[in-house]
């Protein structure tokens, strides 16, 4: 999710091919919002399945969407970039192509920092066999093209990060008072342990591994809220809240298909790092009828 000229737009795959963006005045409002298909998947060729979440990002006056994609096949997953058409981003776009990433990729994001300089950041395997998930940075010389090697900043090496699988995904930056932070999805996403790990770039050298530092879990399950992850930031309509986006699931079998959307205020520490809570329990949860997949909007209890 994303805030841009007074509304919410809200990005999400269908059916495994097609994209679809929703907007609303207010954060619970994108949940009634049935949302605009931008781009549908070719019918074959190598992005023509398993599209997996797109995101939105304005950059330079031009919007562009990424996302993942492959030939049907698994191991053949690479991230994807769309551009628009016009200045509309419910509009049309068109794809400019795949990254070059160095292998398997998903959950890609984008970084800019004050000085103009651009890197993304995305989820990709070690090697060329699916059993671990790092996390990897690269720079980039426009909005769809990568010009250097990925550099690795985060392997699952800690408990929390290696339920069913050892995970690093869905990373996400968030930025406040000149401090940078990847706030990312960490262990198995069909679990109830999935959970949110947060690295803190203390050098400013975006592409020294030894400048990020690891924090977590800064977001995990409770008794009653399971598998809490993959999110997204934004700031209230008074611009003066940050709030933060994610799943969960409503069951803790192992699964996807149990998982909402979720959003929650959260405040900062005293040293300057997010402060993001508990996820709080679905009995206090306000109910909304909404189109799927469902977003629940949470007040702060």
């Amino acid at each position: 999710m994303i805030f841009h000229g007074g509304f919410y737009y809200y990005s999400e795959s269908r059916d495994n091919r097609r994209i679809y963006i929703r907007r609303s005045r207010t954060i619970g409002g994108i949940a009634a919002d049935q949302g605009v298909c931008v781009w549908t998947a070719p019918v074959t060729g190598r992005n023509c399945d398993h599209l997996w979440a797109p995101e939105l990002h304005l950059i330079d006056g031009k919007w562009f969407i990424y996302y993942a994609a492959d030939d049907g096949r698994n191991e053949n997953h690479r991230m994807w970039v769309l551009e628009s058409e016009g200045s509309d981003p419910r509009g049309r776009y068109h794809c400019r192509g795949q990254l070059q990433t160095g292998g398997w990729a998903i959950d890609g994001t984008i970084l800019t920092i004050d000085d103009g300089r651009r890197y993304f950041f995305w989820s990709g395997w070690p090697g060329r066999r699916n059993g671990q998930q790092n996390l990897y940075v690269a720079p980039m010389k426009d909005p769809a093209t990568i010009c250097g090697e990925r550099v690795l900043i985060a392997t699952p090496e800690q408990s929390w990060e290696r339920v069913a699988m050892p995970i690093c995904e869905g990373p996400q930056v968030l930025k406040r008072n000149g401090d940078i932070f990847v706030v990312y999805s960490a262990s198995a996403s069909w679990t109830a342990d999935y959970c949110l790990g947060l690295l803190h770039n203390k050098g400013r050298n975006i592409l020294d591994p030894n400048g990020w530092v690891k924090h977590g879990p800064v977001f995990r399950k409770t008794d009653q809220v399971w598998g809490v992850g993959h999110c997204s930031f934004v700031k209230s309509l008074c611009q003066t809240e940050d709030w933060i986006v994610y799943h969960s699931k409503s069951s803790p079998k192992p699964g996807w298909e149990d998982r909402d959307v979720h959003a929650k205020r959260f405040t900062w520490t005293s040293d300057g790092f997010p402060d993001f809570g508990a996820p709080l329990p679905r009995t206090l949860i306000p109910e909304l009828v909404v189109a799927q997949p469902p977003l629940r909007e949470l007040a702060e209890a």
